[in-house]
């Protein structure tokens, strides 16, 4: 198989998570957004309300309604973002087919996706965790957002790494010894990552019931796309061997006459 069979096939698992996604996120990600808007614009009120008379706040652009944010505007988020990540774990999954042991392409595809959820979006997710609006203060997004793809790329580089280093080690450890070495190696990066990088804590008075239930659909979300990316993925891949290996094997027969 070839990395353009990958990434035909990472493409169309992406558009599949990414509608699985919107279906999640929508069910039970907006009512806690939508919450978490009640209480900022309730802020929002109570602050004009003790502002000096002959205060006045203004606000140019396009204004998007709410509905066709939580609709038309989410789908098509979820679309874009889930078919740029297909393609970017399929052609990884493409680049590690034979490198990883004696795993299958279908095998190593799904190790790919497992690994890619955990370092991309768990480990990120437990040190800066998704935040609804109201929640920080807006001098500082840029610098929030800075800490979480730091963070990030600090897991996903140390993947890669404990990855390239349990190919390494498993003719020597074999499975069992491998996989927990280059999971402890891993683990003391990210712990030691998440000890020595600033802690984040704008929360302030801001409900924790609506906090946690916005954090929990966005990590549910996430983890739905994913997993839908792996098992599409995984489906497709494994199609795509087998057609492949039926094709040689018809060659080789064909050649033999």
């Amino acid at each position: 198989m070839t990395a353009r069979t990958f990434l035909i096939n990472g493409l169309i698992a992406g558009l599949f998570a990414g509608f699985a996604a919107f279906l999640v996120a929508h069910t039970i990600g907006e009512p806690p957004v939508n919450a978490a808007i009640a209480v900022e614009e309730s802020s929002s009120a109570h602050e004009h309300a003790e502002a000096p008379a002959g205060h006045h706040h203004e606000e140019n652009g396009i204004v998007v309604s709410r509905h066709n944010q939580s609709t038309w505007g989410l789908l098509t988020g979820t679309l874009s973002i889930g078919t740029a990540l297909g393609g970017l774990v399929a052609l990884a999954a493409a680049g590690v087919v034979g490198r990883i042991g004696r795993l299958r392409p279908t095998q190593s595809t799904a190790l790919v996706a497992l690994i890619g959820f955990a370092s991309v979006a768990l480990v990120p997710f437990l040190k800066y965790p998704a935040s609804p609006p109201a929640v920080g203060n807006p001098d500082t997004i840029g610098e929030r957002t800075g800490l979480f793809f730091g963070f990030l790329a600090i897991s996903l580089v140390a993947a890669i790494a404990c990855t390239v280093l349990a190919s390494r080690l498993l003719p020597g450890l074999g499975t069992y010894r491998t996989v927990i070495a280059a999971l402890a190696a891993y683990l003391v990066v990210v712990v030691l990552a998440a000890q020595l990088m600033p802690t984040v804590n704008e929360v302030g008075t801001f409900p924790a019931q609506t906090l946690w239930t916005f954090r929990r659909a966005s990590l549910t979300t996430l983890a739905t796309m994913w997993g839908t990316i792996g098992l599409v993925l995984v489906g497709l891949v494994g199609r795509a061997h087998q057609q492949a290996a039926v094709e040689s094997a018809r060659r080789e027969l064909a050649a033999s006459l």
